[in-house]
């Protein structure tokens, strides 16, 4: 069975890195080459603190919006999050699936849900306006925190010993990943709510890294298929992240296998606590905006 899910993932990332490639090379701007080298060293290093657990969507939402080099618009960044790491995410998948055994109905049932809510929600975030993308990504960014706050205090739950769910938790379970699916195209990662949901219906928290990289292995590549078809990414510093993020992907799955990163996660927080503020000041903004438009109108 893991052998027809990798062959799966196989043949699913063959097709979107056709069209991911296809639409690059069609709208290539040559101009925005110093676009596409920040993407580069974006993406290696939020893919590189991905892979050992970190997380990616976050790093890079802050990254971007500090960044001076790169302007993407706050409309495009939650397919720009999916498309720029889906190929990184199935590198790591591929290199991590294997590790650890996990019951294949309980693993496949969850991917395939994740799948169904991503392709929904794909399709709705896309059509937002900038105002509710802005909201949406200080929530999701905000809850994230949360999250990770949760986690750095030991309050999270420790989880049990069970390596596969089955009956109602099993129900649970596909409706919680199918609504983290659909969460993750709108810039939140499913890494972090995905642990605490596995730990919460008492399984063992090695069991969510094959869940978790699985999931966003199919997730990545069939949400970002209909974010590359509807041109709602920024395609320069996708591609550049893309790339940069498979190598440090590699590295760090490859070589770094114990990096403390208790306070790095710390760090992240703040910086995700201080984008998630901007996120919401930006909507809020954009609401007094409208307000005055409405008024002279």
């Amino acid at each position: 069975m893991l052998t027809a899910i990798l062959g799966a993932l196989g043949v699913i990332t063959a097709g979107y890195t056709t069209v991911y490639v296809n639409d690059f090379r069609k709208h290539r701007d040559a101009s925005k080459a110093n676009v596409f080298r920040a993407g580069l060293f974006i993406g290696f290093i939020t893919d590189f603190l991905d892979a050992i657990g970190v997380g990616s969507f976050a790093t890079t939402t802050a990254i971007l919006k500090f960044s001076k080099k790169v302007n993407v618009p706050d409309k495009l960044l939650p397919g720009t999050l999916n498309v720029a790491h889906a190929l990184p995410m199935i590198t790591q998948a591929f290199l991590s699936l294997n590790a650890i055994s996990v019951d294949m109905t309980t693993l496949l049932s969850m991917i395939i849900s994740a799948v169904v809510g991503s392709w929904i929600g794909a399709g709705i975030i896309s059509k937002l306006p900038e105002k509710k993308v802005q909201l949406t990504m200080g929530v999701a960014l905000a809850g994230t925190a949360v999250l990770l706050v949760l986690g750095q205090l030991g309050l999270m739950p420790s989880g049990g010993e069970a390596m596969g769910l089955a009956g109602g938790k099993l129900i649970v379970g596909i409706v919680g990943n199918f609504i983290l699916g659909a969460l993750m195209t709108a810039g939140i990662g499913l890494y972090a709510p995905c642990m605490a949901m596995i730990a919460l219906l008492g399984m063992n928290p090695k069991a969510a890294f094959p869940i978790m990289m699985g999931a966003c292995a199919f997730v990545g590549p069939i949400a970002s298929t209909k974010f590359v078809k509807e041109g709602a990414y920024e395609r320069q510093v996708s591609m550049g992240i893309t790339i940069g993020g498979v190598i440090g992907s590699i590295l760090a799955l490859l070589f770094v296998t114990n990096m403390p990163v208790y306070w790095l996660k710390w760090l992240v927080v703040l910086v995700v606590v201080y984008t998630s503020a901007t996120m919401f000041k930006a909507a809020m903004t954009k609401n007094v905006e409208t307000e005055k438009e409405e008024k002279v109108s």
